[in-house]
């Protein structure tokens, strides 16, 4: 599974030498194999490979040249990512033992390489497999490639065999999996049951908006509740998008895949949390009973919202679900969404923004973040702007007069539907490899949801 394997007969071991120890380790090898290297003008370039040559014709092992001076987490990571696709098929294996926490990132690392999106036509060819290392966390890379896989096989759908009842179906499947409990409001059931700012933005679509809703674990742990915003397909709506700006709105519900992806490790991991997932799905489509620019609507906290350009609507159904998701009061409440393009003008697609109230909270996930080679940036919740959200006939305009701040307008409309006092984390992130890197291939990414894991295992109880 996942190009790792338990048969190490005739595997090629694989030695990762830096440059600065690549004459230390010459030292220890035979004469034959020196001048080898010395032939081959190898000098251990961080991700220079060599083949070593043996006796029979078959190679006797892999030289791969890694930065020493690089995090360790972040080298360990990648490293290996790419070998799994790039090397020739067959197996291979770790030529030095190292410490399980090394051994489990490299492990993960060359997993994460092997990933194909294979829906709709097969994998070109077989991955190169590496036999497990002794010393690794089996469990941990296991749930954690499997949380990822499942994140970019989503995100990568399109919105023709993913539309709200398909991602509804996605996270039953999930839930069933896990024994959690599994439940979602449909349509018109949105309006009775307080919702109706999810149902605005999606009931110009054939497939009905709807909310979904998982638990799990004891009522006794600490809750956690995680809230990804579904939007299957993005138009625009009625302020349409170009066709350009439509291209990858397949990825608009990336913040629900990196959500239910997050769930996954939670559970797999058999967390001591009170879990809940809770995923506002729709489509953004246009049809005769779209919302429009201007309409006012309500929302689940009470407060109403003019629509300043029906192509923010994430906010605006992220909005009803923060509300039920702050009713209960949890110890942590995470929110991930393809929200805004100037988070992206201001980070690019590599680098989720972070948006925290409290310093304490922002300052833990940025270290996970680092401790697990899945970094963030924090952008900051400027109150100088909320002013901006001002509305002349409603509480409040969904997207404010100011072309700028994009990003922080988004979050402090968001902050409106949230208690000051609940240690609530806002990510808005792009979700989507815009090209290929080692263990990242270009397309759907569900992003910081290794970091995040590593905030919500803190509260354990």
């Amino acid at each position: 599974m996942f190009a790792l394997t338990e048969d190490a007969a005739g595997a090629v071991p694989i030695h990762r030498v830096g440059k600065q120890k690549l004459g230390d380790w010459l030292a220890r090898r035979s004469a034959a194999e020196r001048a080898w290297v010395e032939a081959q003008a190898y000098a251990g370039e961080p991700g220079a490979l060599l083949m070593l040559p043996g006796g029979d014709g078959k190679p006797a092992g892999l030289l791969i040249g890694i930065d020493e001076e690089a995090d360790a987490a972040e080298r360990d990571l990648w490293c290996l990512a790419g070998l799994s696709e790039s090397l020739p098929q067959g197996i291979y294996r770790l030529a030095e033992a190292c410490a399980p926490e090394t051994a489990t990132r490299l492990a993960l690392g060359w997993s994460l390489g092997s990933y194909a999106f294979t829906r709709y036509k097969p994998k070109k060819r077989q991955s190169a497999e590496l036999v497990w290392p002794g010393e690794a966390d089996r469990g941990r890379v296991t749930r954690e490639a499997e949380a990822i896989f499942l994140g970019r096989d989503l995100i990568n759908t399109p919105a023709g065999d993913l539309l709200p009842s398909g991602l509804a179906q996605a996270a039953e499947d999930l839930a069933k999996r896990h024994g959690a409990e599994f439940r979602e409001i449909v349509g018109e059931d949105l309006l009775s049951m307080g919702y109706p700012a999810i149902h605005a933005v999606g009931r110009a679509s054939a497939d009905a908006p709807r909310l979904i809703d998982i638990g799990w674990g004891s009522l006794a742990h600490p809750r956690v509740t995680l809230v990804g915003k579904g939007v299957c397909f993005d138009s625009g709506g009625l302020d349409i998008k170009p066709a350009s700006g439509m291209q990858l709105m397949k990825k608009d519900m990336g913040g629900a895949a990196a959500v239910l992806a997050l769930a996954h490790m939670i559970m797999a991991a058999n967390l001591k949390l009170r879990l809940r997932v809770l995923v506002p799905a729709v489509e953004n489509a246009i049809a005769g009973n779209a919302f429009r620019p201007l309409d006012v609507l309500g929302t689940r906290k009470g407060l109403t919202v003019e629509v300043g350009n029906t192509d923010a609507e994430g906010r605006l159904i992220l909005a009803d679900a923060l509300a039920e998701a702050d009713s209960e009061k949890p110890a942590l409440l995470i929110d991930c969404a393809t929200l805004t393009g100037a988070a992206r003008v201001a980070l690019g697609p590599e680098l989720p923004a972070l948006f925290a109230r409290q310093d304490a909270l922002a300052d833990r996930l940025l270290a996970c973040g680092r401790a697990v080679a899945d970094p963030l940036w924090r952008l900051p919740l400027w109150p100088g702007y909320r002013k901006t959200l001002d509305s002349k006939v409603a509480d409040l305009s969904s997207t404010g007069e100011s072309a700028l701040h994009g990003a922080i307008t988004a979050a402090l409309f968001l902050a409106e539907f949230v208690d000051p006092a609940t240690h609530w984390v806002h990510l808005d992130i792009y979700a989507w490899n815009a090209k290929t890197r080692p263990g990242r291939p270009e397309g759907g990414e569900p992003s910081a949801v290794r970091a995040l894991y590593e905030l919500a295992a803190s509260l354990q109880a």
